[in-house]
């Protein structure tokens, strides 16, 4: 988290925009921290987007694109690398964001696969907020063992493998 993934993925998408491409944007119809329907980075840029319940509803709604961009990918089912596939196998070029690990460290959701399948992989990283280093985790404050917590920086803070490993070690259970 906070390591400019979405702010990539519009700056990507804006670019083709400018040349001319048709361009399509899907998010996951969970993420509804910034915007129910738009893609919107944590400095509050923005781009319209499509949100789906199920990766499958991606191909349900293209139309003459040549340009696919996917926000949040993690947040999708195990068919998106599929479903990035098919698109890809059509011309379709197909930019896709999501955080690679969960709050525990464990890979998260489809990425895996995507990045198993990718031609090219652009890592960013966020800055430890502990000690400044590049940060490769996303650190969760917040005591719960759902997988999936909507949050910004109340929830959760970007940390680097040894300050992520020592707040591990030392977290007590906060206190509601």
């Amino acid at each position: 988290m906070f390591s400019g993934k979405t702010e990539e993925l519009i700056r990507r998408l804006r670019r083709s925009q400018i040349a001319g491409q048709n361009v399509e944007i899907f998010k996951p119809k969970l993420d509804t921290r910034y915007d129910a329907v738009q893609v919107v980075s944590h400095d509050k840029n923005a781009i319209p987007s499509m949100p789906v319940a199920h990766s499958r509803d991606i191909l349900l709604n293209i139309h003459e694109f040549d340009v696919v961009g996917v926000d949040e990918a993690q947040f999708f089912d195990d068919q998106l690398p599929d479903v990035c596939d098919a698109l890809a196998n059509q011309g379709i070029r197909v930019i896709v964001a999501g955080l690679d690990m969960d709050f525990s460290g464990k890979p998260f959701g489809p990425i895996p696969a995507l990045l198993a399948r990718a031609e090219f992989v652009t890592k960013v990283h966020a800055i430890c907020m502990s000690c400044g280093d590049l940060a490769v985790y996303s650190y969760r404050k917040k005591e719960s063992d759902e997988l999936v917590l909507l949050g910004e920086s109340e929830e959760y803070v970007p940390l680097c493998r040894s300050c992520y490993r020592e707040a591990r070690v030392t977290k007590e259970p906060e206190k509601s």
